[in-house]
């Protein structure tokens, strides 16, 4: 598993008018080919009157899957600029269609490349695009004297409490990046003597949204 992936997370529209010519960007998240194909279809039913609907889309962890159509534009002028936008941003698990409604002027080769990358653009800038990190769920268990100890260093270390429950002992449950795991677990052993109990709960990925906790199940 990677240790993080930046994914489109939420969908967008986005539109720009180039010399009369409308270029409308929508953006959706995929996971499979099939999804992104089903969507294409949509966009085409949707903008049936339109001169181009035009694709890109990226799935995968390493992006192993891209394909990309210029419908119809002369070649290289659409669908390959708007992939080379998506693997610019290092986004995956995205598809992205870009109609053209034709204004009855020409932009010619680099007006076109430019007017589909831009219009890519602005579908991601009214998008929500997450980086997703590779984590562990871990639920330690203190007594009243060793959670400020835990604590302490999970604010040191920059860590996201999930939960916190307090009997006549404390379980605080925390999300540690993969790669930090073995260093937390060493800092709370050795803060607490040894009496904190630190259980693994699982690997997950997670993420920030607007200052939230997302957590990828």
């Amino acid at each position: 598993m990677a240790e993080s992936i930046k994914i489109l997370y939420r969908g967008g529209e986005g539109e720009l008018v180039e010399k009369k010519s409308r270029f409308i960007a929508t953006t959706r998240p995929v996971e499979s080919e099939e999804e992104a194909i089903a969507f294409i279809e949509e966009m085409k039913k949707k903008y049936w009157d339109a001169r181009h609907n035009c694709f890109a889309y990226v799935i995968g962890e390493r992006g192993q899957i891209q394909r990309c159509s210029d419908d119809g534009e002369p070649s290289q002028t659409a669908g390959r600029p708007m992939l080379d936008v998506l693997l610019g941003e290092e986004i995956r698990n995205i598809c992205v269609v870009v109609t053209r409604y034709f204004g009855g002027t020409l932009l010619g080769t680099g007006g076109l490349v430019r007017a589909y990358s831009g219009a890519v653009q602005e579908g991601l800038a009214n998008s929500a695009v997450v980086e997703k990190f590779l984590g562990n769920r871990l639920a330690i268990t203190t007594d009243y004297n060793g959670i400020g100890k835990i604590q302490y260093t999970a604010a040191q270390m920059g860590l996201t409490t999930l939960d916190t429950q307090y009997t006549d002992q404390v379980v605080v449950t925390l999300m540690v990046p993969a790669a930090e795991k073995d260093r937390f677990i060493a800092q709370v052993t050795e803060k607490t003597a040894g009496k904190a109990l630190i259980e693994d709960m699982g690997t997950l990925y997670y993420g920030m949204l607007d200052q939230e906790l997302i957590l990828f199940e």
